[in-house]
């Protein structure tokens, strides 16, 4: 089993929507950053990854009171920490 409670920032696509992050909260513009996935970032907090941050895929979650688990077909076991 891995924790990849870490990778979730640096996976090249979002733990919870799925579509593909570009690993940074700055857009390049002039203005305030985009918010393309602030949202997902603060909802990560609270519940577990929906999708695979390595490859994008739909993962396989489990909830309990004592915590979750997701697996990914190619990427193996996420626990919580």
């Amino acid at each position: 089993m891995t924790d990849r409670g870490t990778q979730r920032a640096a996976g090249p696509y979002c733990g919870l929507c799925g579509k593909p992050a570009n690993g940074e909260t700055h857009d390049g513009g002039g203005l305030p950053p985009s918010d393309t996935h602030l949202k997902c970032a603060r909802l990560l907090m609270l519940e577990p990854p929906r999708f695979c941050v390595a490859c994008g895929r739909r993962q396989k979650v489990q909830v309990s009171p004592q915590g979750w688990w997701a697996s990914c077909s190619r990427h193996g076991m996420t626990v919580s920490g």
